[in-house]
């Protein structure tokens, strides 16, 4: 037993001692040599070395790291399909998600974050999707500018912004922080918390049933 912790013990030193040397040679190329470090090299974490970079600059949070999660509700805020983005932006994933979420459900109309927008992917969706709702990121021509003017594109896309407390109600359920370590535990963590939120979901959809069950009035017919 000693020599299995003993040895557990060797391989995170170990682990550890490779993860400054490589931290060590980073800090010497932009210090002393001027090197712009290209992106996919930088360490944000020796802890979980998965962490990314996720937002930078002045507004608040000013610096923000982790993992991104895109989730995809339906019109009962039911989450049905999330993925764990792997240095990946919003538009990168748009295609994949639609392969998933077509095959499974037939969708009438679809709304997105200005991030997923991009010219080929609103296409391609629109080909399989009667109202894709997909706001234009950058300035927009007439016809686009009039596409989005409209009512229903309105109403979508205002309806989309209940997505917000989704991902606020996620957070307030612990998906702010991992407290997991490495990057399979904190997958299925993500994943445990995404079953929470529906249950907890269909659970008060039940409860509001039944009280609505309990609470309706008794009809009465007098004549006199």
């Amino acid at each position: 037993m000693t020599d299995q912790v003993d040895l557990a013990i060797i391989c995170t030193l170990e682990l550890f001692i490779d993860l400054i040397k490589k931290h060590i040679d980073l800090l010497h190329r932009r210090i002393i040599n001027g090197e712009q470090i290209p992106h996919n090299e930088k360490i944000f974490s020796v802890f979980e070395t998965y962490t990314e970079w996720i937002t930078k600059g002045k507004l608040s949070p000013s610096v923000e790291m982790g993992k991104k999660l895109a989730i995809t509700t339906d019109q009962f805020n039911l989450i049905v399909d999330y993925q764990i983005m792997d240095n990946e932006q919003d538009r990168d994933i748009v295609i994949s998600l639609a392969d998933r979420v077509l095959n499974k459900y037939k969708v009438l109309s679809w709304s997105f974050d200005k991030g997923y927008w991009n010219r080929e992917n609103r296409a391609l969706l629109q080909t399989e999707i009667q109202r894709v709702i997909m706001s234009k990121l950058g300035k927009r021509n007439l016809q686009e500018d009039g596409q989005e003017q409209t009512p229903q594109f309105k109403l979508l896309k205002n309806k989309h912004s209940a997505i917000e407390s989704n991902i606020n109600e996620l957070e307030n359920r612990g998906l702010d922080r991992c407290s997991d370590r490495g990057y399979h535990h904190y997958k299925s963590y993500i994943g445990l918390g995404v079953c929470a939120y529906n249950l907890k979901k269909i659970g008060k959809a039940l409860l509001d049933e039944r009280r609505m069950a309990v609470k309706l009035p008794t009809c009465f017919k007098m004549a006199a």
